[in-house]
This record gives structure tokens, C-alpha cells and sequence, in this order.
């Protein structure tokens, strides 16, 4: 397994990197290799387990009662999914997750993430403290998508959406995990509107991009779309 992985993930936040191998032992975690498009889970589903992206790629998935998708997130090596569905009463999935491609993902038994063992293991404390601030990271992303998709401009949405990824990167240059269909998922938008969209942004000089690299010129510019 590749700790390095894991020594950059919130959930082991101060937890010693010559730690990691005894306590995944103590919390019975276990890895799951996963094909391109295969479902860990559908909406409805009782979920148990913490779920932390080894490599590849996962996407939320919420379907309205006509079978329309929307893609509430995407989830990329490092990153975790599940904490919310598992602190909840009924630990009933609102989502479903669906791999993007092939991924391979470790999955961890909430019961033994927030009780401590017979052994006093020093870190079980410091998984505790951790799942309550990714609780609450949560929480701030739930709010920004509530945020995204209450803008009513293309160019709004983009720019908001950009203008997120680059501060989460802390780069003025950065590589997104959707496509040009899932982008346009995501912010719930018709993809032809959207690649129209970015054409004039590149056409006005406020970003650049080739694929999923992108670039914004004038972050200043950029937020003023938001004005």
C-alpha cells in the first residue's frame, strides 16, 4: 500500500507516518480494487464503512424520481467519502458512488475509527478530533455547492467553480478531475452552453485551458463575474 497516500489525508492529521501500518491492522481497514464504472454503493443502501480513494477516481451520484442524475461531487486519491452517511442515525446512503475509472479504495469500520481498542493505542484519540473537522469540512462544501448552484449566469457558475478550484490548489494553474459531460453534471448546465461559455472566457482573457488543464489569467477579472 502506498502510505504516502495517507500521510497527506485529514483523517490521519498528526498521526506518526510509522503509525499508519499498526493502526489500519487495529481498525480492521481493508482495500477493495475496483473496475471502471462498478457502483460501491446505491442511494438507499446502509453504509458502515469510511471510504478513502487509494487511486482513480469516484463520483457522487443523485438521481431525481425521474431517473435524472446529478453529480454532487467527485472524490480523487486521498480524499474521503462516507463520514457523513456513517454519523447519522439510520447510516443510510443519500448517494450513490460509482468508480470513473479504475480505482482502489481502503475502507475503514467507523465503529473501530471512533471507540479505542483494548491497547491503548495513542492515535485512536487523534482519528476522533479528525472526524469531527472533516465533519465539518463537510459541511463547508455542502454549502459552497448549495452556493454554485443557486448562481443563475454560465459565467458565474464557471467562474465560481475555477475561481474554488484554484484556491483549493493554491495555484493559478490546476487540472480538474471532470470531463467536459461531467463538468457540465456537475454544475447543472447543458455541456454545449458550457463549452460556449469557456470559449469567451478564453476569448476575453480571463482564463486559459487545454483539456482538463486550466489556467486563470486574471483572477481579478474572474471574481468580478461574480459581482
Amino acid at each position: 500500500m502506498d502510505y504516502s497516500i495517507l500521510k497527506n489525508c485529514t483523517l490521519f492529521s498528526e498521526v506518526k507516518p510509522e503509525e499508519l501500518p499498526h493502526l489500519l491492522t487495529c481498525i480492521d481497514a481493508h482495500t477493495k480494487c475496483l473496475p471502471a464504472n462498478a457502483y460501491l454503493w446505491f442511494a438507499g443502501d446502509a453504509v458502515n464503512m469510511v471510504g478513502i480513494v487509494l487511486s482513480g477516481s469516484l463520483e457522487l451520484i443523485k438521481e431525481n424520481p425521474a431517473g435524472v442524475k446529478h453529480i454532487l461531487d467527485f472524490i480523487g486519491p486521498g480524499q474521503l467519502f462516507g463520514e457523513g452517511i456513517v454519523c447519522t442515525k439510520l447510516r443510510v446512503s443519500p448517494v450513490t458512488v460509482r468508480a470513473r475509472e479504475k480505482s482502489q479504495v481502503l475502507f475503514l469500520p467507523f465503529e473501530k475509527i471512533i471507540r479505542t481498542c483494548g491497547h491503548s493505542c495513542a492515535f485512536h484519540h487523534q482519528l476522533i478530533r479528525n472526524m469531527m473537522m472533516l465533519l465539518g469540512e463537510k459541511n463547508r462544501i455542502l454549502n459552497y455547492k448549495i452556493e454554485l448552484l443557486a448562481l443563475k449566469g454560465m459565467r458565474e457558475k464557471l467562474a465560481s467553480y475555477l475561481l474554488y478550484e484554484s484556491q483549493k490548489r493554491n495555484s493559478l494553474s490546476f487540472t480538474i478531475v471532470p470531463n467536459r459531460n461531467e463538468l457540465a453534471e456537475y454544475l447543472n448546465v447543458s455541456r454545449a452552453s458550457m463549452c460556449r461559455e469557456l470559449g469567451r472566457m478564453k476569448e476575453l482573457g480571463l482564463i486559459d485551458y487545454y483539456q482538463n488543464s486550466f489556467k486563470i489569467i486574471s483572477k481579478d477579472k474572474l471574481a468580478q463575474c461574480l459581482l
